[in-house]
């Protein structure tokens, strides 16, 4: 009988005014997840619990982790709290392993982000610092803006129960982090590492700088955008390496050749084959003007070229305007090879090149692929291998001069045609065309120029319209490609010739890819796959930055270039100042004006200078030779400053340290990091210290919306992460995303999932924890207070769930070890809901109701009490909150769940047949409960049987143990055993004539027919068969037959259901006979009565009179069944009477079937 709330805490009352003493375990009106985590939160703040966890395993091993810096200019977003649940549900469980865990946080400060969000803020452009605003004065607004959101970043770390250390950071634009970074670039710099060059680099106009390889390699960099294309005619000067595409015809040739980039045609030098391609002369027309010509192609894209549907027509019937172009493949047949060499006529003469420009080269690259032609247009200055095959075989880049007199590309840095004006007047007038002035100026991306209208046309456009016009175009249409974009600013990228300084990582490529081969990673195709075939590709690392704020590059040149010098640290560039100044070249050190002390490493001596520009620009040292050196202005790539953290962190103070570039036994970020954090982190210490930055790493992936799609502001599909953490708490947001898929999946973020989870999970052990809580303190168990009984003298029930939770607790340390938290936390759910509540709970109420505390009481409150203790120690470090709080109600004095030991595996109490043979009976509950749903029948309806067939004699004597639990369950009177399914169930077996008809084709109407005769008994052996196969024997041949060649179907025993699950079937009789109904309505009665006890707070002693007002058929079958069982609902009920009255009585309306009753519950004075 269900015990009252009310008459429990009376009861509770009356024991402490007895004077009785015992613990008392903390109880609760209801589930609220943040009222735990800000509670909780509280705790650790007043008793510093993260700064304790590190003194409490002072001496213990360390576990060293890195925290990857994000920027504090932005607000955190919901996968922030994805990623950073990662991270401190390894560094929980670690600590709660054994091992000192620090860790540190840390500021990502340079960069786009920074500099952009700035501009945007001030309202100004790159090219405006420095005239309508200081280089000093910009870089301090960058300071500023840097650290905007530093206040909601340490909230959202908090809430979501991060333990890092938050009050002592590292942070990039810290002196003392600058310096290491020179100190490392000073080592990579002495191996021969670092080198300037020029070459064709990644250059993002919007931002004003090149970019590195890494950079435009991050996810959603390149784009499918749709362009106009063009195929355009480059007329071949007739001569006589030429002579064998002109033939006896007397037409102009053209090479055909195809862009996606027609902005670049003006800067064509060369025209690209492929050396083994063959290549064929085509007469036909150009489809605009309708003017013969011979085109000359790769013959393999003839048809991609040329409408197949005019192939047959007759060049004589074309008539200009015709829309299919006639055709004809010429005599002769060219490899590319015999094509090199052969000069042709500048197709947009807007600029004179030098000597040796407009002729056909060969290169391994060019292809045949679909839309192109064979013949690639090279324009030099944008594109790498344009570059390279053009520097191979001699032909000049087109260059202009600027006002400077430095040689440029066309395109000026912010992605425009040079203005005329930006030119030097001298080249203008030699050997600029004036046709260009139309077209100076104009940005060669709409998306440069925010002023124009989105439906503007594009220089692509209007130069294929300009060639279209002269008779040199001759195919424009739209093509959808991908383009890459800059990472920061969303706008599309140009390939550009650029003066930077290099990282030479293909020095260490194949020591990147052997440190990497050592390296964990989850999931393991990330390593293999994204991050391994990126390091089997990669280039070398574009260092140099146009920007402002940043790391300076510490090398000073001279002007001629010839002497150089690279600073390691601020000790040394002291020093070399003192030189300078010695030499004349400085008037001072400003170091030591500033009163900087180069032996004093701490933070306030270091505080007295800055060493960005423009401070540091204005410094300038001597080379050896007396020559001045003059910084070079680059800064250097943000992400070396984010990769350098192993090193930088700890600063040059730490050199001598163990800590200073050590090797993390883990990391974590996104899948976005892949080739950013991740790629440096390990390019750098493999350069620096020959040694992996990372002995494992977690790959995070994306969090989308619930539809699949990408959250952005924009759509209205993000999620606010402070919202989510106010109404569901931190605990069911970390266990949801960290349990709902792996974490290297994208996850569809759903908050109906979330409350789900808050229900299901934590709702359940809440329920546990507060059935247990309850009756503990009304029977004042004190879980010291009385000697343990060992686990091998309490019942079985006892005996089974503390063999399930360790073979859980072997499991989750299993899956915690292995870096998989997903795992973990589902065992952990699934232990929770499906065995300790619906199971072990639920069966044992009854025991916690008794009246005296004897032995078997005692056993069940240990049991319990000992599993609860244990499941918050092993989902501690998913959901630190509510764990803490159950813990800590557990155990009182405890200091935290988060500095105990993680509960030891003991196989001693480890029963595997009984887990099995409580395995089976809670499958066969669950099978006939969905039985019962299947026909409508409450479990409060007794049913007369359950047939079990079971061939295997070991399943059957498992489940003759627990047969009376599962009658009980399931509310059934018996159960009997059968050897086969024979009678309960009639099976039907169909041929797969697809499979089968390829095998046995000659043999299908045979074996069809076979089927239709097969007995019972020989489906059964089929079905058995399983995996192993049956040979079927007929007249024509013996048949093999494999699962997938037959569909086996089943009908059951008319009065009965079958469900089958594996190889459990059993059949439950749903016959209800006028005894069963009657059983039935006494125990729904029953229900009604104990649920008006409950509401009405009666003690569980009161006695009652029970007055059941109906009418009816309700009426008839109370009365009926009360004829029978009217002892049975007196006893249930502690009722003196129950009676059935037509009259109206007070009492309260109850539910009854599809109708409603009248019951009237009254206490007995």
């Amino acid at each position: 009988m269900q015990i009252g709330k009310n008459y429990i805490r009376l009861t509770a009352c009356k024991i402490r005014q007895k004077n009785y003493i015992y613990m008392e375990f903390k109880e609760y009106k209801g589930l609220d997840l943040v009222a735990t985590g800000n509670e909780v939160l509280d705790r650790w703040k007043k008793n510093n619990a993260f700064e304790r966890s590190l003194e409490v395993r002072e001496g213990a091993p360390e576990f060293v982790f890195f925290e990857g810096p994000p920027s504090a200019n932005g607000m955190p977003g919901i996968h922030h709290v994805m990623a950073r649940s990662i991270k401190d549900a390894v560094c929980r469980y670690k600590t709660q392993s054994g091992y000192r865990v620090e860790r540190r946080a840390g500021w990502d400060t340079h960069g786009l982000p920074v500099e952009l969000g700035v501009e945007k803020m001030l309202g100004i452009t790159k090219e405006d610092i420095g005239t309508k605003i200081t280089v000093e004065e910009y870089n301090s607004a960058c300071r500023k803006e840097v650290m905007k959101y530093t206040r909601e970043w340490v909230n959202l770390t908090e809430r979501i129960g991060y333990w890092v250390d938050m009050d002592d950071p590292y942070i990039t634009y810290d002196n003392r982090y600058i310096e290491t970074l020179w100190y490392l670039l000073k080592k990579i710099y002495n191996k021969g590492l670092l080198y300037k060059g020029y070459s064709i680099q990644p250059y993002s106009p919007a931002a004003g700088t090149g970019l590195s390889s890494h950079e435009l390699n991050q996810p959603g960099c390149y784009r499918d955008v749709k362009d106009t294309t063009a195929m355009v005619q480059f007329e071949v000067i007739k001569n006589e390496k030429s002579q064998m595409l002109f033939g006896c015809e007397t037409f102009p040739v053209f090479f055909l050749a195809w862009t996606t980039t027609p902005w670049t045609l003006p800067s064509n030098t060369a025209l690209c084959v492929g050396p083994g391609i063959d290549y064929v002369r085509v007469l036909s027309f150009n489809p605009y003007t309708g003017a013969p010509a011979i085109y000359v192609v790769a013959e393999a894209l003839l048809n991609s070229v040329f409408n197949p549907k005019a192939k047959d027509i007759q060049i004589e019937d074309y008539t200009p305007g015709d829309k299919l172009v006639p055709y004809r493949v010429l005599e002769g047949k060219f490899k590319g090879t015999e094509l090199a060499g052969i000069a042709y006529h500048q197709l947009i003469p807007w600029f004179k090149p030098d000597a040796g420009a407009f002729r056909v080269i060969t290169g391994d690259y060019v292809t045949t692929d679909e839309g192109t032609t064979g013949i690639v247009h090279i324009a030099p200055t944008f594109g790498a291998d344009d570059d390279k095959v053009a520097k191979a075989n001699g032909i000049p880049p087109l260059m202009v001069i600027d006002r400077n007199g430095d040689r440029q590309a066309q395109v000026d840095r912010k992605g425009r045609f040079y203005r005329v004006e930006d030119l030097d007047p001298d080249y203008v007038s030699e050997r600029m065309s004036d046709d260009y002035r139309e077209y100076a100026g104009r940005y060669v991306k709409n998306a440069y120029d925010d002023t124009l209208a989105q439906d503007a046309p594009t220089l692509d456009v209007d130069i294929c319209v300009m060639l279209k016009q002269q008779g040199k175009a001759f195919k424009i249409e739209k093509h959808t490609h991908t383009y890459p974009h800059c990472w920061r600013t969303d706008k599309p990228v140009l390939y550009y010739p650029l003066n930077s300084w290099f990282i030479k990582t293909t020095a260490v490529r194949e020591r990147m890819i052997e440190l990497n081969n050592t390296i964990e990673w989850k999931p393991e195709s990330t390593g293999t796959g994204r991050f391994g075939k990126w390091l089997d590709n990669i280039q070398d690392w574009n260092l140099s930055r146009s920007r402002y704020w940043g790391t300076p590059l510490p090398i000073w040149r001279s002007e001629d270039g010839k002497e150089e010098k690279c600073i390691g640290s601020l000790k040394e560039l002291y020093s070399e100042i003192e030189k300078a100044v010695a030499a004349g070249v400085m008037e001072s050190n400003p170091l030591k004006e500033k009163g900087f002390d180069p032996a004093d490493m701490s933070k306030e001596n270091y505080d007295r200078i800055d060493i960005h520009r423009p401070y540091v620009d204005n410094i300038f040292l001597v080379s050896d030779s007396g020559k001045k050196l003059i910084r070079e202005t680059d800064l250097i790539d943000v992400w070396f400053d984010s990769g350098a953290m192993p090193y930088a962190q700890e600063g040059l103070r730490n050199l001598a340290s163990k800590e200073f570039g050590c090797t993390a036994d883990f990391i974590a970020e996104g899948v976005d990091q892949t080739r950013g954090w991740f790629y440096t982190l390990h390019a750098i210490h493999t350069m620096v210290s020959d040694s992996c930055a990372y002995k494992r790493v977690i790959s995070n992936g994306l969090v989308l919306d619930k539809e699949g799609n990408k959250m952005s502001k924009r759509l209205g599909n993000a999620v606010d992460p402070f919202k989510a953490l106010d109404k569901y708490g931190a605990d069911a947001l970390r266990w949801y995303m960290l349990t709902n898929s792996q974490p290297w999946d994208n996850l569809k973020f759903d908050e109906a999932g979330v409350d789900e989870i808050r229900r299901k999970f934590f709702g359940t052990l809440y329920n546990t924890y507060s059935f247990f809580a309850l009756y503990a303190n009304v029977d004042g168990f004190d879980p010291g207070a009385q000697a343990r009984i060992p686990v091998g003298e309490r019942p079985e029930i006892d005996r089974w769930v503390i063999s399930l939770l360790n073979t859980l607790v072997k499991d989750v340390t299993a899956a915690y070890e292995a870096y998989d938290i997903t795992t973990a936390g589902r065992l952990i759910q699934d232990f929770v809901c499906d065995h300790l509540s619906n199971w072990y709970v639920r069966l044992n109420r009854k025991r916690f109701w008794g009246g005296t505390m004897d032995r078997d009481k005692v056993t069940a409150y240990q049991t319990l009490y000992e599993v609860l203790v244990d499941i918050a120690k092993l989902a501690a470090p998913i959901a630190p909150f509510f764990m803490e709080r159950m813990y800590l109600d557990l155990v009182p004095g405890a200091e935290s769940v988060h500095y105990v030991a993680m509960p030891d595996y003991d196989a001693s109490v480890v029963d595997k047949d009984l887990e099995e043979r409580m395995a089976l009976a809670q499958r066969a509950s669950s099978m006939v409960l969905a039985l019962r749903r299947k026909v409508n029948i409450k479990v409060r309806q007794p049913l007369s049987k359950l047939i079990i067939p079971v061939i295997d004699t070991r399943v059957k004597d498992q489940l003759e143990k627990v047969k009376a639990l599962i009658l009980g369950e399931v509310n059934v009177k018996e159960a009997e055993f059968i050897p086969d399914t024979a009678g309960l169930i009639t099976k039907k077996i169909k041929p797969n004539f697809k499979t089968l008809g390829k095998m046995y084709g000659k043999q299908m109407k045979e074996i069809a027919s076979a089927f239709m005769t097969l007995s019972q008994e020989t489906i059964s052996e089929i079905q058995a068969s399983g995996a192993e196969g049956y040979v079927l024997h007929l007249v024509s041949g013996d048949v093999s037959l494999s699962v997938g060649d037959y569909e086996i179907t089943s009908e059951d025993m008319p009065g009965w259901l079958v469900a089958s699950d594996g190889p459990l079937t059993l059949a439950l009789d749903v016959t209800i006979t006028d005894e069963l109904k009657r059983e039935g309505v006494a125990r729904e009665l029953i229900n009604r009565i104990q649920n008006l006890r409950k509401d009405s707070g009666f003690d569980v002693t009161d006695k009652i009179d029970v007055v059941v007002f109906a009418s009816g058929k309700d009426r008839d079958e109370i009365e009926d069944s009360l004829k029978f069982f009217e002892g049975y609902v007196v006893a249930q009920t502690l009722s003196r009477s129950v009676s059935v009255s037509e009259e109206e009585c007070g009492g309260s309306e109850v539910e009854w079937g599809d109708s409603t009753i009248r019951i009237e519950v009254k206490k007995i004075q």
